[in-house]
């Protein structure tokens, strides 16, 4: 355990800025750290008059906004668990999280609060709105009442707030601090607990890593549900009194570019889809020309002209930036060769949400091409491989990020970490000789969504599998989209002397009434018809890799 608390990082952080703006929605007034200190100590007293005690539940389901983040923030400071949620579940997959988490509190956006039935989360003893704090709806006294004399509470306890005031929970580093749901679905929920250890590794990581000051800008997009998002967009930045703008909807590239250039954030974090579209859509058609092609293999014109592309690059994401910090998913190789090339300043990083999420990095002027940089301090990463400079095995580690296991799931966690400590990634890959870590290949099947969610192929399987005229399926990603192959059941069809034409009109309602059933990111485009039984391994899995590419 290191010495380093995440409230002590937050604490630390609200005394020294106190007076700097901390946290906003694009386009609107934000919060000072004070404001922030003023908001959580309320809270505080709200949990305490609801009889929340250290360790229990809270549950965070809202679109990314700067109350999403005081709400935040007031929970693991006060000592009890956020159990964040990503708001683009179904209703159905929202209310089974909110009861495998055992959340006893809720803070909801009206607009989804306005679809969930509150009567199916009996454990739930308030709800109170992200949007203003108000309490929606409770059936308990006690919450009624600790809300009902908030105001009076909070002005007799706090009548001239100052730095003094600001000591919040003692609570150790070793316990829990957040559940991140990586799936949703009944059979499928998995809540990765997550500690304050965990958490203030990757802080601690980042501050002496990454740089960053006092009152630097940063523009906020991943989704904070997600660790990679809440980490590095979130508490870190917070934790060094950075000034935060929150894009509070599910943001189109464009949406990001018009925020970077008006914002100019000093560190950008991004998913490899947005990176890869501005390559795709601004570069490649202009170096991509005949013209082009014959310049820039002509020494000397070629660095004028690599400057100038640089330059513009550069321009695109608000000119101000120490670098670009690109993590969740594969980069494009052509994309990532040339960014190189030019001298584009950018990182890439390998994470899990299991790993809070940090596992390694390099600053983009000590990586290496095509690696993923070098394992975080508070890590120990091998190969599991005769030859892990040669032979490809899959990436294992141990150390002060990685969670306890998956909550109510010891099956799932003996499945994960070994008796000796080793988490068992599901990756594959080489580490060389200055400790660069190289990804070959994914074991596991986890697809990255357009805005970085996290997509379980498997999820959506499921509920194409129960459908008619359907034996099995595999849903994969091309041209980031989702795909599902399907072997179809040529014994019902046979039955119901249905035929291919016909087939192909059913499998199409079936694909919208599928889509009907999961978040819009998980949204299946196409069904394909696959006329074989898929391949399988002894124990009847399907060889999902042999597909992927399909």
């Amino acid at each position: 355990m290191i010495p380093e608390r995440l409230i002590g990082y937050i604490e630390q952080s609200i005394s020294q800025n106190w007076e700097i703006e901390a946290l906003s929605n694009y386009k609107e007034k934000g919060y000072s750290y004070k404001e922030i200190a003023e908001k959580m100590l309320k809270l505080h007293i709200l949990f305490k008059g609801s009889g929340i005690a250290q360790g229990d539940k809270i549950a965070l389901l809202g679109r990314n906004s700067a109350n999403w983040c005081v709400i935040y923030l007031a929970t693991v400071a006060y000592g009890a668990v956020i159990v964040p949620i990503l708001p683009d579940f179904k209703p159905e997959d929202l209310t089974n999280i909110i009861n495998h988490s055992d959340s006893k509190l809720l803070f909801v956006d009206d607009k989804i609060n306005d679809a969930l039935d509150i009567t199916r989360t009996p454990e739930i003893t308030g709800v109170f709105s992200v949007d203003d704090f108000r309490l929606i709806t409770s059936v308990n006294s006690k919450v009624k009442e600790a809300f009902s004399s908030l105001d009076e509470k909070y002005s007799k306890a706090y009548p001239h707030l100052n730095k003094k005031d600001i000591k919040f929970s003692d609570i150790s580093n070793n316990e829990l601090a957040v559940i991140s749901y990586t799936s949703g679905t009944t059979g499928f929920s998995k809540g990765v607990m997550i500690t304050h250890n965990n958490l203030a590794a990757n802080i601690r990581y980042a501050q002496n890593n990454m740089p960053l000051k006092p009152g630097d800008p940063l523009v906020s997009f991943l989704p904070l549900a997600h660790t990679f998002g809440c980490a590095f967009e979130f508490l870190f930045p917070f934790s060094i009194g950075c000034h935060i703008t929150i894009l509070s909807k599910t943001p189109s590239p464009q949406i990001i570019i018009q925020a970077f250039k008006e914002i100019k954030p000093r560190l950008i974090l991004s998913v490899p889809l947005v990176i890869e579209k501005i390559f795709k859509k601004q570069l490649l058609p202009v170096i991509s020309k005949p013209h082009m092609k014959i310049l820039l293999a002509i020494p000397g014109v070629n660095i004028i002209l690599h400057k100038k592309i640089r330059d513009k690059l550069i321009e695109t994401f608000g000119g101000k930036f120490h670098e670009l910090v690109i993590g969740g998913a594969a980069f494009n190789p052509d994309a990532e060769k040339f960014f190189n090339k030019i001298g584009f300043r950018f990182s890439m990083g390998y994470g899990m949400t299991e790993c809070g999420p940090l596992i390694s990095y390099a600053s983009w002027d000590t990586t290496k091409l095509g690696s993923s940089g070098r394992a975080v301090d508070t890590l120990e990463v091998k190969i599991d491989s005769p030859d892990p400079e040669n032979i490809v095995g899959e990436i294992i580690l141990r150390g002060e990020n990685v969670m306890t296991g998956y909550y109510k799931n010891e099956k799932a966690t003996a499945e994960m970490i070994d008796n000796e400590g080793w988490m068992h990634t599901g990756d594959l890959g080489l580490i060389d000789k200055e400790g660069n870590v190289f990804i070959k290949g994914r074991s596991k099947s986890m697809i990255l969504g357009s805005s970085g969610q996290n997509i379980y192929p498997e999820e959506i399987e499921a509920v194409i599998n129960n459908k008619n005229y359907i034996v099995e399926s595999v849903v994969i990603s091309a041209d980031n989209k989702l795909i599902a192959l399907i072997y179809p059941d040529a014994e019902m069809m046979k039955r119901d002397n249905v035929s291919e034409e016909q087939l192909i009109a059913i499998l199409e309602v079936t694909r919208k009434e599928v889509n009907d059933r999961l978040p819009e990111f998980m949204s299946v485009s196409k069904f394909r018809i696959h006329r074989e039984e898929f391949a399988k391994t002894p124990k009847r899995s399907i060889k999902r890799f042999l597909y992927t590419k399909e």
